[in-house]
Formats: structure tokens, C-alpha cells, sequence
């Protein structure tokens, strides 16, 4: 087992890394073993396979590059280098035999048989990987390369903030699921439809607003924005807040508990996963 290393920001004070990730990271090969319909809006995949004993688990929003055949590839070329010399690889490979990459969370991975899950949101073919989980079978291959966790909460007392949208929605899940009994927290997590709401059981001390936006046409992340806005939070900060989902969601909430509420820019933990409107590359 490799040791995991703490990414920080040099150009702020942090109480607690930024980033953990693997000191030595490799590329690992997989197949599909089971898809699964979850919700309306959502797409479960199982995979699995004897590389998967070097996936080094550590929960929370554990995310990782994941590499799927585009139409008409018969083969899964992988990049070979580790580390961080990965994406030079990638970006030299010829289009016709580059393979799709894009970011998504481990939601929960089961070492004793080697099988990883991963959530995907189905929109149908509006995006390649929308498009591939909607279609995927048994056998299919696939890679991923193991890119950390970033939820890293300072260990001082207070409550916690969690908001995101249906993108961020098993980062979200799976750190409540690993959560200690005495969390605080206020969770605001917007998902397409009602139907999309989960059953899952959380701390006392942790109030979750789910909010369906039941509108297809409305853009991800602005009903989980305005309720933040507008949602009566305790007089005193969260001692961390973790943001997730869409770029103008994120930003936006940031911006809003810095600006408005006045927390410390080191407390507030936030990441664009896409941007409504812009294909990502890969």
C-alpha cells in the first residue's frame, strides 16, 4: 500500500490538507459487472476485476479519472505512465484511439470481491458519458486513475455545510454515510425529481433539505443556490463547508459565505464538476 500525501494551498493558511491523494498512483484496468437503474435521473455501475486490489479506498468524495471507449472503438487503449505524467500521455494518444475521460466518485468499493460503484447522471445522449452508462453492459472495460479526496474537514468543534446538486450527489451520500455520529450539518442537495430523493439514514444532528427541481429545462445547482441564500442557518459559521456540483453553484455558494457571511476562504471547500452549456474536454 502506497502512502497517502497531503496537496495544500501554499497561497493560503489551511487548518487541514487540501487534498490527500495516493504518493503512488497507477493507471487500473476493469470491466462492467453489473448496471443498475436507481432513479429516475440516476444510473448505477458496478465494476470490478483483479487490478482493483491496488484501489486504495479512503471513502468520503473520493473521485478518480474514468476512462470509457468512445463509438465505434473496439479496444480500450489506456495511458500506461503514473503519477501526474498520465495526461501528457493522454493528450498525445491519436483522437481516433484516445479514449473518453472524465471525474466521478467512488460510492463505495468492496475490497473482498474487488467491485467499485460509481453513479452516473442518465440525461441520455446529451453527454458521452450520459450516454455510455445508459447503454453499458457486463464485460464492457473500462480504466480509472485514483485522483484522492478533497473533503478533509479541520477536527474543531462546530457544524458542517454540504451543498450540491445531483452531479455531487454521491460525493455528498457517501460522506454522510462515513460520517461519525455526533456530525452537524445542514445539507442542501437538489436533484432533478422526486422520484431521484434517497433513503439514507444520517446523524441527528444533521438536517437535509433535498430540493427537486422538477423543471427539465431549469439549469442544474440554481435551486439548491437560492435556498442556501435564503435558508435561516445558525448565527455562527460552519467551522467547513464543502460545495459541490455545477461550476455557477459552487462559486456561487462561495462567494455568498465568504462575501455576505463572512467566513474564511480556508474554511470553504468547493468544486466546479461542470459547467452548464460547455462540453467537457476528453
Amino acid at each position: 500500500m502506497s502512502e497517502l500525501h497531503a496537496e495544500t494551498a501554499s497561497s493560503r493558511k489551511r487548518k487541514s490538507p487540501s487534498r490527500l491523494v495516493p504518493t503512488s498512483r497507477r493507471m487500473l484496468t476493469a470491466e462492467v459487472h453489473r448496471v443498475q437503474r436507481l432513479s429516475e435521473s440516476m444510473v448505477g455501475i458496478t465494476i470490478g476485476g483483479p487490478e482493483l486490489e491496488h484501489f486504495e479506498y479512503q471513502g468520503a468524495d473520493q473521485f478518480f479519472r474514468f476512462f470509457f471507449r468512445r463509438p465505434g472503438q473496439d479496444v480500450l487503449r489506456m495511458p500506461t505512465w503514473g503519477n501526474d505524467g498520465w495526461l501528457a500521455q493522454y493528450l498525445l494518444m491519436a483522437a481516433p484511439t484516445r479514449p473518453h475521460c472524465r471525474i466521478y466518485t467512488a460510492r463505495s468499493f468492496r475490497p473482498e470481491s474487488n467491485e467499485l460503484d460509481i453513479e452516473f447522471v442518465a440525461h441520455g445522449d446529451s453527454s458521452p458519458a450520459s450516454g455510455w452508462a445508459v447503454r453499458a453492459q457486463p464485460g464492457d472495460p473500462v480504466g480509472i486513475f485514483d485522483e484522492g479526496t478533497t473533503y478533509n474537514p479541520p477536527a474543531v468543534d462546530g457544524w458542517q455545510l454540504l451543498v450540491g446538486d445531483e452531479s455531487a450527489m454521491p460525493a455528498i451520500l457517501s460522506i454522510l454515510e462515513g460520517s461519525p455520529a455526533d456530525l452537524r450539518a445542514q445539507v442542501f442537495l437538489e436533484v432533478p425529481h422526486a422520484a431521484d430523493i434517497r433513503e439514507i439514514t444520517v446523524p441527528d444532528g444533521v438536517d437535509m433539505h433535498w430540493l427537486p427541481r422538477e423543471n427539465d429545462h431549469a439549469i442544474p445547482g440554481r435551486l439548491a443556490l437560492e435556498a442556501l441564500i435564503e435558508a435561516q442557518l445558525p448565527a455562527e459559521n460552519p467551522s467547513y463547508a464543502y460545495l459541490a456540483g455545477e461550476s455557477g453553484l459552487a462559486t456561487g455558494a462561495r462567494r455568498f459565505l465568504v462575501n455576505e457571511r463572512g467566513m474564511p476562504k480556508s474554511d470553504v471547500k468547493f468544486q466546479g464538476y461542470w459547467k452548464h452549456g460547455k462540453a467537457s474536454p476528453g
